[in-house]
């Protein structure tokens, strides 16, 4: 809005001291960074005080974890700071006529209401199991469609085709027409069923990985803080045809606007911590979980980078993974030997080192180890997982 403004003003033949800073993406971003953390900040404060008030508090289940009673009554739904602070900065600092803001703006919109609703069904209505799983896989498959048909259809976007980046092969570029069966234009109808079923099953994935990693104070936040400016890094340089060409890296034009976003989000999940750190006073629930995994899952589809998202997100991934290997070897080993068994002491992999004496085939660590440091050494571990990211980009 702000930028838009200017941009008229501009046009107009104004000249304010200052205004020429508009340009330049790297100040749009820092300022929508400081704005989204400020905000994050302020409206932390105000609505851990609403919800507190109306008692608007998490309802959790004893699993015998170490603290976690402690927890029960902590202001949830703290998903909606995140997206408030994000979307200040961005509406101020952010070019609202691109089709890159306008997709992320709506994925926030779209998964944000999701994550509300599947909230206000837990809180108002009293249900523990919160909105239907297959309810909120048909939602979001509804996004991945709607952002794969923006894609595809806007000459904006689909400047690259079907291409996009991934390491270790000659100049980082991967064409989606290699996984074709097909020639001809029975080929480029299949290369397009394929990409669009990749932006589905990406913000699928992301959205879901991060909703399971939300469960340890400031877990999920700082992980995706980490995410988000490293995605910030990549548009800002995708963005620019200098320094994009002399790094080799994908040109994007027009990506400079997913920085600006992506670095107003970190700000804004940075802000969050605030709160929600050890001890936490508010949660994210998944208003913020579901918001945090659509915006990073469409981000990284917009600059081509979809496919680093495994390593990036490394942490999601592992902790999506073990859900899915803790469910079927129990189903596998009940059926066999008539009780279910476990690989890791509990699922998701951030509770597997919150609990001792439980059989499993992975029985270290034997002690509990304390939330706090599990959580930071996670975040170490996204640290490592952020550098690695940006090195491979240099490996072909």
């Amino acid at each position: 809005m702000l930028y838009n403004l200017i941009q008229y003003l501009s046009e107009q033949g104004y000249d304010f001291p200052g205004m020429q800073l508009m340009q330049y993406i790297s100040f749009r971003a820092m300022m929508a960074s400081v704005v989204g953390l400020l905000m994050s900040l302020f409206a932390g404060n105000k609505l851990i005080k609403i919800l507190q008030k109306k008692q608007i508090g998490e309802t959790i289940r004893d699993l015998g974890l170490e603290g976690q009673m402690s927890k029960k009554g902590t202001p949830t739904m703290g998903g909606v700071i995140i997206i408030v602070s994000v979307l200040t900065g961005v509406l101020l600092f952010c070019d609202l006529t691109s089709i890159y803001t306008q997709l992320l703006v709506l994925t926030t919109l779209w998964c944000g209401g999701i994550g509300f609703t599947d909230d206000y069904i837990k809180v108002y209505k009293h249900n523990k199991e919160g909105m239907s799983e297959k309810g909120k896989l048909f939602l979001q498959l509804g996004l991945g469609l709607i952002v794969a048909w923006a894609i595809c259809s806007s000459p904006n976007v689909n400047t690259h085709n079907l291409i996009t980046t991934i390491p270790f092969v000659k100049n980082n570029e991967f064409d989606y027409s290699w996984l074709s069966l097909f020639d001809g234009q029975l080929g480029v109808y299949c290369t397009w069923a394929i990409y669009v079923i990749m932006i589905v099953l990406v913000v699928m994935a992301c959205s879901n990985g991060t909703n399971l990693t939300d469960g340890l104070d400031g877990l999920a936040a700082g992980t995706s803080a980490i995410v988000g400016l490293v995605i910030g890094v990549l548009a800002w340089v995708s963005s620019n045809k200098v320094t994009s060409d002399y790094l080799n890296i994908m040109f994007v034009p027009g990506a400079g606007d997913v920085s600006v976003f992506m670095i107003a989000f970190a700000g804004a999940l940075l802000g969050f911590l605030w709160y929600n750190s050890f001890p936490a006073q508010v949660f994210m629930g998944d208003t913020g979980s579901l918001t945090i995994g659509g915006i990073i899952g469409v981000s990284a589809i917009l600059i081509r980078k979809e496919l680093l998202l495994p390593i990036l997100c490394g942490i999601f991934l592992m902790e999506s993974l073990s859900v899915i290997i803790q469910r079927l070897y129990f189903k596998y080993t009940k059926h066999k030997y008539g009780e279910g068994r476990r690989v890791f002491k509990m699922a998701p992999l951030h509770h597997h080192y919150q609990k001792e004496d439980i059989p499993a085939l992975i029985e270290k660590p034997t002690r509990a180890i304390p939330e706090a440091k599990i959580v930071s050494r996670f975040w170490l571990v996204g640290i490592v997982l952020a550098v690695l990211t940006l090195a491979l980009l240099k490996v072909r």
